[in-house]
């Protein structure tokens, strides 16, 4: 996506290399009407009975379902993503119906005594600034419990999937969402700078990479305005010596390369005990030589390109830099004739021989690639494991579930799974440490971010 000099934004499909879509930027006079519009409209919605909040939000639900069958070629369209998977809707009903359900206790008073209380007042306006890799569900993470707490919210849509906010959009209406309450806006980098700078928002959410989270750092700086920020992973997994090898190659391989390895706590590395080193290896990678790399709109892709060839640039050179290095390339390219060398299109790897001095162990990949090494035990993993400036997930593989328990503890990670991964469980928190980012979505603490706590202290005269 590229904004062009008559501030129209150009959705370039990696499909074909072809425009597909194309958007105005919205004018300042739009801007400052939304705004305006945001605020009298939450006003109100936030004395309107949560029950009928909650209501609206199974509505919109229901909407998003009947919108799915043509959501679903967009998304392929858009950013790649193949059809067979279906789109989001899916996981986004967990969510929505799982915020549904936590919100009466997630925003009821914590009575302290007579007369007195802390209730949870809503933030008031909320910025989304949504990625592109799972623009519905990362979205949705936030718009709907800030919805829920009586927010108004405002979404600027990821540049690379313009028609996703229109989604929103457009589902909200169906719903009944009162006017005014939610506006889908397309802005450039420096008109979100100017939301947050001048403290136009109340609380901001931005998913995407370290870089981005540092400039809307830097943006609402001085504001006060609160931020949540997911960020990079380079989310690691680890099998024991005491694994049920079969399930971990299973789940190992769709966690690194569903999305063609676009996903925020997708698997990144993996860390083998030496005993089971040599079997799970030659699962893993006989595993990863069936996808079919190819066009997103035919049912039998099973990985489709990414969402860029600039993106699949950056792979590809992470990749040469590691084979440059010693690594070696476990999948032949024969098997993969979509991927030409350039262009979006990008095979799936396997690398072993590689270690910490390499990019692909320590920075983020965000494509279709994994390193795995073999390890002698617990501690080693362990510390490589720790090994990384970010914080995401991580997983541990293993039929000793105390043991799994005892090494999360020590896992600097905002989520650590046992014997799955690539999941967000939208009853815990969903948060991360290091550079991967601050604050928390999903779960009861989802709706801390959109959100203050307001004492009341009524005494009688």
């Amino acid at each position: 996506m590229r904004e062009n000099a008559l501030d129209d934004l150009i959705c370039l499909s990696p499909v074909d290399g072809r425009e597909y879509a194309r958007r105005p930027l919205a004018t300042e006079a739009e801007v400052e009407r939304a705004l305006a519009e945001a605020r009298r409209a939450q006003r109100e919605w936030a004395r309107t009975p949560l029950d009928e909040r909650c209501a609206t939000m199974l509505r919109f639900l229901a909407a998003m379902e009947a919108l799915n069958p043509d959501i679903v070629p967009e998304i392929a369209w858009q950013m790649g993503r193949p059809v067979r998977y279906v789109g989001e809707h899916r996981s986004l009903a967990e969510r929505v119906l799982a915020m549904v359900d936590q919100a009466p206790a997630a925003l009821a008073p914590v009575v302290a005594g007579t007369g007195r209380s802390v209730v949870r007042a809503p933030a008031g306006l909320v910025l989304v600034i949504a990625p592109w890799n799972y623009p519905f569900l990362t979205a949705a993470n936030t718009i709907v419990p800030a919805l829920l707490a009586g927010n108004a919210v405002i979404l600027k849509p990821a540049a690379q999937t313009p028609l996703a906010g229109e989604r929103f959009a457009e589902a909200l209406r169906t719903a009944g969402l009162p006017e005014g309450l939610f506006a889908n806006l397309f802005l450039s980098h420096e008109q979100t700078a100017r939301l947050l700078g001048a403290g136009l928002v109340d609380h901001a959410t931005f998913t995407g990479s370290v870089e981005g989270g540092k400039a809307v750092e830097r943006a609402a700086a001085g504001s006060f305005t609160t931020l949540t920020l997911e960020l990079g992973g380079k989310d690691p997994a680890y099998v024991r010596e005491d694994s049920d090898v079969e399930v971990a190659i299973a789940g190992l391989v769709d966690g690194a390369f569903y999305n063609s390895g676009q996903s925020c706590c997708g698997v990144e590395r993996i860390y083998v005990h030496e005993a089971v080193w040599q079997t799970f290896l030659d699962g893993f990678a006989a595993a990863a030589s069936l996808y079919r790399l190819g066009d997103p709109l035919d049912p039998e892709t099973s990985l489709g390109p990414m969402a860029s060839a600039g993106g699949a640039a950056s792979v590809r050179e992470q990749v040469r830099q590691a084979i440059d290095s010693g690594a070696a390339a476990n999948l032949l390219s024969q098997l993969f004739p979509a991927d030409t060398g350039d262009g979006p299109y990008l095979m799936p790897q396997v690398l072993t021989w590689v270690d910490h001095s390499m990019s692909v162990m320590r920075e983020e990949t965000f494509g279709p690639v994994v390193g795995i090494m073999e390890v002698a035990g617990d501690e080693e993993a362990l510390r490589l494991m720790n090994d990384s400036a970010y914080g995401l997930t991580a997983s541990v593989w293993t039929n000793d579930l105390e043991a799994a328990e005892r090494l999360a503890q020590r896992v600097e990670a905002g989520t650590v799974f046992a014997n799955r991964c690539d999941y967000l469980d939208p009853f815990l928190a969903w948060t991360g440490v290091k550079h991967s980012g601050r604050g928390a979505s999903l779960g009861r603490h989802g709706f801390d971010s959109v959100t203050r706590p307001k004492s009341l202290h009524l005494r009688s005269a």
